[in-house]
C-alpha cells in the first residue's frame, strides 16, 4: 500500500516592503525544500514610522486574513519593528511557531578586533530600548555607532524595481556613519532587511569594514531547527502576495522572477488599522 505523501512544510516570510527578500533568497538557498511565501504588507508600508499601537493593530489585522489563506507551518516575521513589537502577542494569539529578526549586535561583537562596530537601521530600531539593551548586554566593551535612515530603505525599494542609486544619494543617506566611524570599524551591521538587498552600493563607503553581519543565515538555521530541511527535490514555485497593488508591479515582478516566482498575488487589505 503507498505511503501518503509527505507534507510540505508552509513557510511564510513576512515584511512590510520587499526586505523580507533578502531572507526568503536565503532560507531558499539553504532550505529548499520548503514551499515558500512571502507577504509584503506594501499598502500599510513603512512599518518604522508607525506607533506600537498602531503597528500591533496592522500586523494583526493583516494576519487575520493571511493565516487562514496560506495555513503556514511557521511564519518569519522580517521587519525588525514588527518583531520587537508584535511578536509576543502574535505568539498568544496563533498556535503556529514565529521567527523574528533582531539586530544581530552579539555575533557582531564576537567577531569585532578593533571594538567598534557601525550599526544600519530604520530611525526607530536605532531609537528603541530594545536596541540598546542589545548593546548594553552583548556589546559592553565595544563602541557601537548607529545610525537610523528612512532614505536607504526607500533607495532598496526603487533599486529592485530596477532604480539605481547614484554616489551623491549613497553619499547622503550613508555621510552620519561615515563621520563617526572612521578606520577603526571593522564589522557593520546591517540591522534592516531592506539593506543587503543594496549592500553593493554601501561597501565602497566603509573600506575598513571586514565583518559584514546580516541576519539571514541566523534565521535559516533556526527555521531548520523548527522544520527540518523540508523536501529534497522540491520544485515548487515561491508565491509572493502584496495588500494592494503596486504602481510598478511589472518592475517588481520582473526582479521576483529572478527568484524563481510566478505571477504576483494582489489581496487588498485596506492601509487603516
Amino acid at each position: 500500500m503507498a505511503q501518503p505523501a509527505e507534507k510540505v512544510p508552509r513557510v511564510v516570510v513576512f515584511d512590510s516592503g520587499v526586505g523580507g527578500l533578502s531572507v526568503l533568497d536565503a532560507l531558499q538557498r539553504q532550505l529548499p525544500g520548503h514551499q515558500y511565501y512571502f507577504v509584503s504588507d506594501n499598502a500599510g508600508f513603512p512599518y518604522g514610522t508607525r506607533s506600537e499601537y498602531s503597528l500591533t493593530q496592522r500586523v494583526h489585522k493583516v494576519l487575520r486574513q493571511i493565516m487562514p489563506h496560506l495555513q503556514p507551518d511557521l511564519l518569519v516575521v522580517v521587519c525588525n519593528s514588527a518583531s520587537t513589537v508584535v511578536l509576543p502577542s502574535l505568539r498568544e494569539s496563533y498556535e503556529t511557531p514565529f521567527v523574528g529578526v533582531v539586530p544581530a549586535i552579539k555575533p557582531a561583537a564576537a567577531l569585532s578586533k578593533t571594538g567598534v562596530i557601525g550599526l544600519l537601521a530604520t530611525p526607530a530600531t536605532v531609537q528603541r530600548e530594545y536596541t540598546h539593551r542589545l548593546v548594553r548586554e552583548f556589546a559592553p566593551n565595544c563602541r557601537v555607532e548607529m545610525h537610523g535612515s528612512g532614505e536607504l530603505v526607500e533607495i532598496a525599494e526603487r533599486a529592485i524595481r530596477g532604480v539605481a542609486p547614484g554616489p551623491m544619494q549613497m553619499q547622503q543617506a550613508l555621510q552620519p556613519l561615515i563621520d563617526r566611524c572612521s578606520e577603526e570599524v571593522d564589522t557593520l551591521v546591517l540591522a534592516c532587511t531592506h539593506f543587503p538587498l543594496i549592500k553593493q552600493w554601501i561597501e565602497p563607503y566603509f573600506p575598513s569594514v571586514q565583518h559584514w553581519v546580516e541576519p539571514a543565515d541566523a534565521i535559516a538555521r533556526r527555521v531548520e531547527s523548527l522544520l527540518g530541511k523540508g523536501q529534497p527535490g522540491l520544485t515548487e514555485q515561491p508565491r509572493a502576495i502584496l495588500t494592494q497593488a503596486d504602481g510598478d508591479l511589472d518592475a517588481l515582478q520582473a526582479y521576483l522572477g529572478k527568484l524563481g516566482f510566478g505571477p504576483v498575488e494582489v489581496r487588498e487589505i485596506d492601509a487603516a488599522h
